[in-house]
Parts: C-alpha cells; structure tokens; sequence
C-alpha cells in the first residue's frame, strides 16, 4: 500500500486477519448469528458498519480534546446514533424490502461492541486520518467474516446466491438436485452461523499458531 506509511496499513490489514474483530476480538457476534443467512443482508450490514465506524471514528477523534471525560459514552451514543439513523433512512429509501429483513439490526448497531470498542481504544486517542483507517480496517475484518458467512449459509441452505439458484432447481431436480443434493435447511438456523465462524476461527489459528491462547 504505497500511498499509506507501514504503520498505516496495519490499521487496515491487520483487522483483516491476525486481528479480527470477530475472530479474535470475538466481538459483534450477534449481528454474524442474526442476518447471515442471505448474502445481501450480509453485504448490507458489513457496509452500514463500515459507513458508521469510519465516519464515528473520524467524528470523535475531531470532538476528542473538547468532549468532557464523564460524558464520553453519552456523546459517542449520540454520534454513531445520528449515524445509525442516515443508514436506516437510506435503506428504507432505497431498499425497503431489505431494511424490513434487517429490522431492529441495523438500530442494534449502536450497540455493537467494535464500534463503542474502537472509539474508546482509537479515537480518543489518535487523529482523524488515522481513526478513519482504523474504522475501515476493523469495519472491512468485520464484513469480510459476514460475507463469509452469509455465502455459505445462503450457497448451503438455500441453494442460492444473492436470491440466484446457482445449484439447479430443487422443484425441477435440475443442476446438482438432479443428482439427488438437496439443501441442508439447518445452514438457516442461527447456530449454523455460529459454527461457520467456528470454522473460521479453527482455520485461522491452524495458520498462524501464535493465535493459539495458552492455558
């Protein structure tokens, strides 16, 4: 990343991996468990976060020297509610049909840990530019483990992809079905999710061993 500083690129790409805030940080699980089940409500939710963590971080990292220290939270509140409420008017604008399946998650992002998480840890404690790289890294880690996700509850349990049947027509047994696949419907329950993520966490520390906790 030539245009960024060593220093700089981590802020992006260590969230992506070594860093998850999923994966590692464990945080915001109940969004992965939640809305995961269609690749779209995946998409959308990653980049409603990405909007509101990089835009945040960007806010309380300016109001950081005037923000009295006993209302810090209150006015972190304010700022990613404020934001919160563009990204549900946007959706219910543009994509009402999909801001009805999000409902109360894309409202419960207010709460997600990562977002209070990084304006406490980063924010208050760095300048715009850097914030701002620091809300997409952990934003982009965030998403990506979403998508991941999504894509295979979504590819699994529906036979389908962005509401396109890739496998074949499981009523007209053509593609796989012809074959006699059939979807696995338990991919659409939410503890699937949770063992998705499972996976992925099994997966990442099997590559990089200096992840493995010890006890």
């Amino acid at each position: 990343m030539g245009l960024l500083s060593k220093k700089d690129s981590k802020l992006i790409l260590d969230p992506l991996a070594d860093n998850n805030p999923i994966t590692i940080q464990v945080l915001g699980i109940c969004s992965a468990l939640a809305i995961t089940a269609q690749l779209k409500a995946s998409i959308v939710m990653a980049l409603s976060v990405l909007f509101v963590l990089a835009i945040g971080n960007v806010v309380i990292s300016l109001l950081r020297n005037i923000i009295p220290s006993k209302i810090r939270i209150i006015v972190q509140l304010v700022v990613v509610a404020a934001l919160v409420i563009i990204v549900d008017q946007v959706l219910k604008a543009f994509a009402y049909e999909l801001s009805k399946q999000l409902s109360v998650f894309v409202g419960l992002i207010i709460t997600n840990c990562i977002i209070m998480g990084r304006f406490e840890a980063f924010a208050l404690g760095n300048g715009p530019w850097r914030s701002f790289l620091d809300g997409i890294g952990n934003a982009a880690g965030y998403g990506l483990i979403l998508i991941i996700v999504g894509f295979f509850r979504e590819l699994l349990g529906s036979g389908t992809l962005l509401g396109y049947k890739v496998l074949g027509d499981p009523i007209a047994k053509t593609g796989l079905y012809a074959f006699g696949y059939e979807n696995n419907g338990f991919m659409l329950l939410s503890p699937m999710a949770l063992i998705v993520v499972g996976i992925i966490i099994w997966v990442q520390r099997s590559r990089n061993k200096a992840l493995i906790e010890d006890h």
